[in-house]
């Protein structure tokens, strides 16, 4: 990935039509029981992996926080499809 604020950036500006299923979403339904799909196991995956990448590489607390409530609202708003593209692998 070329540049980790670009990336997260154009995650938190895209528009989804309707209501989408997000990272945390799959959390819940998993959470209540329910069975998931294949690729579903590998977005939350992806995403895990993600989130301590980023979090891990930041230099300063003030950062890691901000970077942290970046992630939160993609877990929640993001379609949780994104993640199985191939910049998460």
């Amino acid at each position: 990935m070329e540049n980790k604020i670009d990336f997260l950036s154009g995650l938190l500006s895209k528009k989804y039509s309707g209501l989408v299923t997000g990272i945390n979403d799959l959390r819940e339904k998993e959470f209540g029981g329910y069975k998931l799909s294949t690729e579903e196991r590998t977005a939350l995956a992806n995403f895990d992996r993600y989130r301590l990448k980023i979090l891990n590489s930041e230099p300063n607390e003030k950062e890691f926080h901000f970077k942290y409530r970046q992630l939160q609202v993609i877990a929640n708003l993001s379609d949780w499809r994104e993640f199985l593209k191939e910049d998460f692998f």
